[in-house]
């Protein structure tokens, strides 16, 4: 695999800020060979027209974020538009799903628009519209108004169910392009922020398209069945729409958690039914938020779609399952991801001297050191570790020609840079007395 020189800074910094690179992610990924086939062909079946829902199970540090993100970028390959939605009582509501709606408008993105990727695909959507017609041949190119109207009817034509469910939908649509027609970009804006479902909107804008209010959480269902028509028909195969930290229900007050799964189990059963083609579905938690009383068990109907039997030997894990599991990090795993993370460092600075100071055994010791300081919860210790590798040792050796870690650098963890998490980890008599997500 190539990685460009800006890729591979850009992977580089965010290691040494602690957090999961957006890109690049199959230069670092280990263990993930088994989940690659299932994936692929699930991906295959949403571009060729079906829905597909998918759980991530795995305690903190298992790589729940990480395999997401490489799974996002495996989507953009092929020509997905791809969403990461993080779940919260605050900002994200699930049980909300007008503002789940707004929250994946934000963050739609396509492999060549990385940020506010909806005014793009709705661009390429009229534009293709406009093709089709007029390579129907009955209508003169050089009319515009009588190229407008045959565009609007193809596009009620392509919209279907959706103009009877949300007829707003299209009349927003067309107000949108007649406002650019107009010259009018300040109308246009707002009634592309309306249908992303961005609330106080003006009302002299509204008025213009002849709509009312905002979205609400039926509107929302709808909407994004006209998004998933507009993304094919503008070369989007499909779109991946990511639930992180589902696990936040456990934590929320229990009128919350309990609409919170039903908006899920309706979610599930409307991709089932066949609402939603194109859309893949993922959504990440702990096993606790799986197995716990707090958790999806609380909605015998959602319990039960998602049941998958992990009491089985996990070298037997079917990823052809509604729910997968990530069985995290050990220190040889641990050793191998970060002697990937030295090499690529090594690479982009076209030098060998790291390589020899930092070596395999180096990087294993140094694993199991940032190990010992977290309780010996490996699965907790890959953030610390990477931030640790790259920003203590990685750095220093590149910037001072007499650095050598073996002898000048003793690994130090401070609480104040570690997570609610890891600091549950360090103090843990036993690794028995770590407590996550309860």
């Amino acid at each position: 695999m190539t990685i460009s020189s800006q890729r591979k800074e850009d992977i580089i910094d965010a290691l040494r800020r602690g957090t999961v690179p957006q890109y690049g992610l199959d230069a670092l990924a280990v263990g993930l060979d088994k989940f690659s086939d299932t994936f692929n062909e699930e991906l295959g079946k949403v571009a060729r027209g079906s829905g597909q829902f998918k759980a991530i199970r795995g305690e903190y540090g298992s790589g729940k974020t990480f395999v997401t993100r490489w799974l996002r970028e495996r989507a953009q390959q092929i020509g997905f538009a791809c969403a990461e939605v993080q779940i919260s009582e605050t900002e994200t509501p699930l049980y909300r799903l007008e503002t789940v709606y707004r929250r994946l408008m934000e963050r739609l993105t396509t492999s060549d628009s990385p940020s506010g990727a909806f005014r793009n695909i709705i661009e390429a959507w009229f534009y293709t519209l406009e093709e089709d017609v007029i390579s129907q041949g009955d209508i003169d190119p050089s009319d515009a108004e009588a190229l407008v109207s045959a565009t609007d009817a193809l596009m009620e034509k392509r919209l279907g169910e959706v103009v009877k469910t949300a007829p707003a939908f299209s009349l927003t649509l067309r107000a949108y392009r007649r406002a650019l027609l107009d010259g009018q970009e300040d109308i246009a804006d707002g009634l592309l922020a309306w249908m992303a479902g961005q609330p106080n909107i003006a009302a002299e804008i509204k008025r213009y398209a002849k709509i009312k209010g905002d979205i609400d959480h039926f509107g929302a269902l709808s909407f994004l069945q006209g998004v998933l028509t507009i993304l094919k028909d503008s070369g989007h195969p499909g779109l991946l729409l990511v639930f992180d930290e589902v696990e936040t229900l456990q934590r929320m007050r229990s009128d919350v958690r309990d609409k919170s799964l039903n908006a899920l189990r309706q979610l599930m059963d409307e991709i089932d039914s066949g609402r939603f083609p194109g859309l893949y579905l993922v959504i990440t938690g702990t096993p606790a938020f799986f197995d716990g009383p707090m958790g999806i068990q609380r909605l015998a109907p959602l319990a039960q779609r998602l049941a998958v039997d992990f009491a089985t030997d996990a070298r037997f894990d079917n990823p052809r399952a509604v729910q997968i599991r990530l069985n995290g990090f050990n220190v040889e795993s641990l050793t191998e991801v970060g002697c990937k993370v030295r090499n690529l460092y090594a690479d982009s600075k076209r030098t060998s001297r790291i390589g020899n100071l930092v070596d395999d055994a180096y990087v294993e010791d140094l694993a199991r050191a940032v190990t010992g300081n977290l309780g010996g919860k490996v699965g907790i210790a890959p953030r610390v570790f990477l931030k640790k590798l790259v920003g203590d040792v990685l750095d220093r050796v590149d910037q001072f020609d007499d650095f050598a870690p073996r002898l000048h650098y003793a690994l130090t963890i401070s609480d104040t840079e570690l997570n609610a998490a890891e600091r549950a980890a360090k103090y843990a008599s036993s690794v028995d007395d770590i407590e996550l997500d309860l």
